[in-house]
């Protein structure tokens, strides 16, 4: 393996992490509907788990509902049971051939609660970066120790890993404050 190939992995491997967070803090909701809220959902389908989305239409009816537009009426009763048993707390209503999904408020002590849920998502994010840089320097330290590289190129990669592992967290922190402050809005 090359410089190059160790930085490039590292790289590729940073921004999973980081779409990992984002993907992660779409699901926490923050009191306004977003369609994006059920998308882990999966829904039994003929014996087999599939996602929500691929069964159903989600749009927003107005800023507090959603509205989930089954297929196929006879899920219609399974969908809403899979909404109704996830971790976000929402009561669907069938009515007809379609589920509203009302988003309650936010008390402020959920409010609180939900905040700590998304530091410990950006600091779990923020190790995973850590420990690829972690990972790419060890890499390096083994290309000096079989003699490819020289340590002064082993020093300036490991210089290019520490400003992508700065501008990641920089990154994270940035997403994290966005989310917090999205949730602390009324």
């Amino acid at each position: 393996m090359s410089i190059a190939d160790i930085k490039s992995s590292a790289e590729s491997r940073m921004a999973k992490s980081i779409e990992t967070l984002r993907s992660n803090l779409a699901k926490i909701r923050t009191g306004r509907a977003s369609t994006g809220i059920l998308d882990h959902i999966q829904v039994e389908y003929y014996g087999s788990p599939v996602p929500l989305s691929q069964v159903a239409n989600v749009t927003l009816m107005d800023a507090r509902t959603l509205s989930v537009q089954v297929w196929e009426k006879n899920l219609g009763s399974t969908v809403e049971k899979a909404i109704r048993d996830s971790d976000l707390g929402l009561n669907p209503v069938g009515m007809g051939d379609s589920i509203r999904v009302p988003m309650p408020a936010l008390t402020e002590e959920r409010r609180r609660e939900l905040n700590k849920v998304v530091k410990s998502e950006g600091e779990d994010a923020k190790i995973a970066v850590r420990n690829l840089r972690r990972d790419a320097n060890d890499a390096f330290k083994r290309l000096v120790k079989d003699k490819e590289i020289s340590e002064d190129d082993e020093r300036r990669a490991q210089d290019i890993v520490q400003k992508l592992t700065d501008r990641c967290i920089s990154d994270i922190d940035k997403m994290v404050a966005t989310k917090e402050a999205e949730i602390l809005t009324v």
